[in-house]
């Protein structure tokens, strides 16, 4: 091979890049990303600079001068709209087309978005680092913000605009918020974990449309029971779909992300990595699309690897944290849905605990709640299942 492309300049692409060049590829490389950002790190978005804690340049992943030392070309503002993979090419949506010997799609996925009201001011979604910024400034005059979904970026934007003294209200039609990463009992802690902070948590109830004022702000969001809830700032934060739309018609098959062999692979010279692959995973005999930071850079060294010949199952235990408040939860393994919880160390009550996560009388899964050692120790138990 002579020209690699990876398109999508996320945590997933750079490492991806990045291993190409340590495994000892030293042709072109060319990263494209339709950012105008250079990549970086989008855990601390709803975090540290929600709340201000940190400037933007703090989250850069690499400095300007390191692309360059790494012969790395990077097209940012470049956005893939079709791949012919006969032809080896990738079409951008300024006319250029890129050819490439091997491909590395690593193009995430975007905010899914409610049926109406994102054309109202003050209504947000929350994927990059302008999107951030803009819910920043408008959080620094705002009285009440209304949450819409109880997933990890609802909950974290929710801790972070609690803290700026922002009223806050959660507002989810599951029974608890994280439910579905986490289950129904960890649920309820964390429910319980945002009402001790002074948040509304509605739950168990959904969204009926967001009502706007003047100057067409939004001003209210109404509920599936009838009931209204206040707003000066709205943020949409209702899960997200992988950024597929331009392999349509390429011969890559795409279903809930681009669809991929236990090696990352979805068509001959072409790879995935990051939150749009959707992979079997050989240790646990399924299907999985991870978004999560630490499977981005698993991922993408793993891609780059076998892109280059490794032939290498990937077949990770995850890894993935949430930060809210002065609370940390953070979990190896596979939360299913049908698995069965139980308390193995520490207490609830006290704010510090581990958790099992059992199928089958096999353990899959580990979380601790504020419990960061006992929870690398607890990842053991995992081995057997992955």
């Amino acid at each position: 091979m002579d020209r690699i492309v990876v398109i999508g300049a996320s945590a997933a692409g750079l490492t991806a890049a990045e291993t190409l060049r340590r495994e000892g590829f030293d042709k072109q490389i060319t990263l494209i990303g339709d950012e105008l950002h250079l990549p970086y790190d989008r855990p601390p978005l709803s975090k540290q600079v929600l709340s201000g804690v940190w400037e933007t340049d703090k989250i850069a992943l690499r400095k300007d001068a390191d692309y360059e030392q790494s012969s790395l070309g990077v097209r940012l503002g470049a956005t893939a709209v079709s791949l012919d993979t006969d032809a080896r090419v990738v079409q951008l949506a300024d006319g250029d087309k890129v050819s490439y010997d091997g491909l590395i799609i690593a193009t995430g996925v975007r905010p899914r978005l409610l049926p109406h009201g994102h054309d109202l001011a003050g209504v947000h979604v929350m994927r990059t680092i302008d999107d951030t910024v803009a819910l920043r400034a408008e959080l620094a005059t705002a009285s009440r913000l209304v949450v819409i979904g109880a997933g990890f970026l609802g909950c974290e934007a929710a801790a972070s605009a609690r803290r700026l003294g922002v009223e806050v209200t959660i507002v989810d039609p599951l029974p608890q918020p994280m439910v579905r990463q986490f289950g129904d009992e960890i649920g309820r802690l964390i429910a319980e974990l945002h009402r001790g902070e002074g948040v509304t948590v509605r739950t168990g109830v959904g969204v009926e449309r967001l009502l706007g004022g003047e100057n067409n702000r939004v001003t209210a969001v109404q509920l599936s029971d009838g009931s209204q809830l206040d707003a000066d700032v709205v943020l949409v934060a209702i899960g997200a779909i992988p950024a597929t739309e331009w392999l349509a018609d390429s011969g890559v098959q795409v279903d809930n992300g681009v669809l991929c062999d236990a090696r990352c692979q979805a068509t001959p010279g072409v790879y995935a990595a990051g939150d749009v692959a959707n992979w079997h995973h050989e240790g646990l005999g399924e299907r999985m699309r991870v978004e999560h930071r630490m499977n981005a850079t698993e991922q993408g060294m793993a891609a780059a690897r076998n892109l280059l010949g490794a032939d290498t199952p990937f077949k990770p235990i995850p890894y993935f944290w949430t930060d809210q408040y002065d609370t940390k939860i953070a979990a190896f393994g596979h939360l299913a849905p049908d698995a069965k919880v139980s308390i193995e160390q520490g207490d609830p009550a006290e704010g510090k605990f581990v958790a099992h996560y059992a199928r089958s009388g096999k353990v899959i899964g580990v979380l601790a709640w504020n419990m960061p050692r006992e929870l690398r120790k607890a990842r053991a138990l995992l081995a057997e299942s992955f």
